[in-house]
């Protein structure tokens, strides 16, 4: 169990770290400021808007959006 523990406190670490880089930079974490989300797939389709920040790329937006409850739960899980 120790073993998990260290990669979850490990993975942990690396997301708020994520956070806090894009927080001093004003961009939203999960985008990183583009306001898209390009989608993955076989075949080419159009990126969509960012659900984090509704497509904005902003910080302030992405707490706004729910972000601010991602950020509790990696606070809390750094603990």
């Amino acid at each position: 169990m120790g073993l998990f523990q260290a990669i979850s406190d490990w993975q942990a670490g690396r997301r708020e770290k994520h956070r806090a880089v894009m927080e001093a930079a004003g961009k939203c974490p999960d985008c990183r400021g583009y306001g898209f989300t390009p989608a993955y797939d076989a075949v080419y389709s159009a990126p969509y808007d960012c659900p984090g920040c509704n497509g904005s790329g902003l910080y302030s937006d992405w707490l706004q959006y729910g972000g601010a409850s991602y950020a509790a739960s990696v606070s809390s899980a750094i603990e």
